[in-house]
């Protein structure tokens, strides 16, 4: 493919990509000596898995993959035993070696579910930082100064309000700046709140000689409440390994205002489908086009098939109307039996049938509960007060919380 329309695809959806000019020169390069470009991209594996949110950046990736670049993936088994500042006032913790091993196994088996395996290489930055000596680590710390990473508008704010920056916050951007000079790396790729560290390595490339890599900074995504940054420390997240029910489910939970973004940043949507996608907005419910978007992306992780069971189990679950035979047959919900002894006049008080099923474990917790909004007897809500009837001939289906099934029988 041209360079023109190389640069037209890498260019959609990112927030920044500095400077524009050398990332034109560099692919003319590439298209004219026939040599891949080096995409790097680096993550500390701090939790076992990955979620919707870092998919922004891979499904970029992808894309240098397709117009035929490598991806260099580093994982930071190194440097997440230091644990990364970023420019937070909460350092997160260092992990222990068999921590990052593990971790390190899952990130691998999920990346691969949209990058290219045979396009991309893997790397681990305790290679080269392992066995590093004290002079080589004081030349790279000489290539910053105090006073410029200083400028950084987090340490401004903190130190106008007294509060403390840690040396390891001076030293991360260079650690991670350094990985590129060991890499040759020809393009860095990193969220918009990465672009410090992102643009150290293309200051430490050029006081080691080397062409300085392109940086190309992606949006953040926000997540299910529609406010903040998906993570999973706010619960806000949807991971990539998580079931195609619970996939689907989430997905049909956004903010109707995220539709639209997460069709531009999670699928491989070109603008003039995102277009039309816009002003079907305007004309349908909003709920038939996040059934789209909700399908889309579990296909994305499993297949067809799989996306059209999570589509049955969802409706299962939320369409009124339906027997209670049809709800269950994609729910199975866990089977309670309850003795007629238990019963005055057949009914029995919500909250006490709920503790006695041990859905809560008590009576006030079962209230609360209710009162939030979170139980529903056969797809209706109901009120703390209610005596719920229960019958030999029929049976209840209760739902407590997002995805929590009981089907109650009365054992005579």
């Amino acid at each position: 493919m041209d360079t023109k329309k190389q640069f037209e695809i890498i260019k959609r959806n990112t927030e920044e990509i500095i400077p524009e000019e050398e990332l034109l020169h560099k692919l003319t390069k590439s298209e004219k000596t026939n040599t891949p470009l080096r995409i790097k991209w680096g993550a500390d594996p701090s939790a076992p898995n990955i979620h919707l949110g870092h998919t922004v950046i891979l499904r970029k990736l992808r894309e240098f993959q397709d117009l035929g670049h490598l991806v260099i993936f580093i994982i930071g088994d190194f440097t997440a035993r230091i644990g990364d500042p970023s420019g937070k006032e909460n350092a997160r913790p260092p992990l222990s070696e068999t921590e990052v091993k593990k971790n390190s196994t899952t990130y691998k088996e999920q990346v691969f579910k949209i990058l290219d395996k045979q396009k991309t290489e893997v790397v681990y930055n305790s290679k080269w930082f392992q066995n590093m000596k004290l002079n080589d680590l004081m030349e790279l710390l000489s290539f910053q100064s105090v006073s410029q990473t200083l400028q950084r508008n987090e340490f401004k704010e903190r130190m106008k309000s007294g509060k403390d920056i840690r040396m390891i916050e001076f030293i991360y951007p260079l650690i991670q700046g350094y990985d590129s000079v060991v890499l040759k790396a020809d393009i860095e790729i990193g969220a918009t709140e990465q672009k410090f560290n992102l643009l150290m390595g293309r200051a430490i490339q050029k006081r080691y000689e080397q062409e300085p890599q392109v940086v190309i900074t992606m949006p953040v995504l926000e997540g299910l409440d529609g406010k903040q940054k998906m993570s999973k420390s706010l619960g806000n997240y949807v991971g990539v390994s998580e079931s195609p029910e619970n996939i689907y489910g989430k997905i049909m939970s956004i903010p109707d205002e995220l539709i639209l973004r997460y069709f531009k940043l999670l699928t491989p949507l070109k603008s003039e489908e995102i277009k039309k996608i816009e002003d079907n907005l305007k004309k349908e419910n909003p709920k038939a086009v996040k059934e789209k978007l909700a399908s889309m992306i579990v296909e994305n992780f499993y297949d067809k098939k799989y996306a059209e069971e999570a589509k049955d189990i969802f409706d299962a679950k939320h369409t009124p109307g339906k027997s209670l035979e049809e709800r269950i047959k994609h729910i199975k919900p866990e089977v309670k039996k309850i003795s007629s002894s238990q019963l005055k006049e057949n009914k029995i008080w919500i909250c006490q049938l709920l503790t006695t099923i041990e859905a809560t474990e008590s009576n006030s917790e079962a209230r609360r509960l209710i009162e939030q909004g979170a139980v529903y007897i056969d797809n209706k809500k109901i009120d703390y007060k209610d005596e719920i009837l229960l019958s030999k001939d029929s049976n209840t289906l209760i739902k407590v919380g997002k995805r929590k099934y009981y089907e109650v029988k009365l054992n005579n």
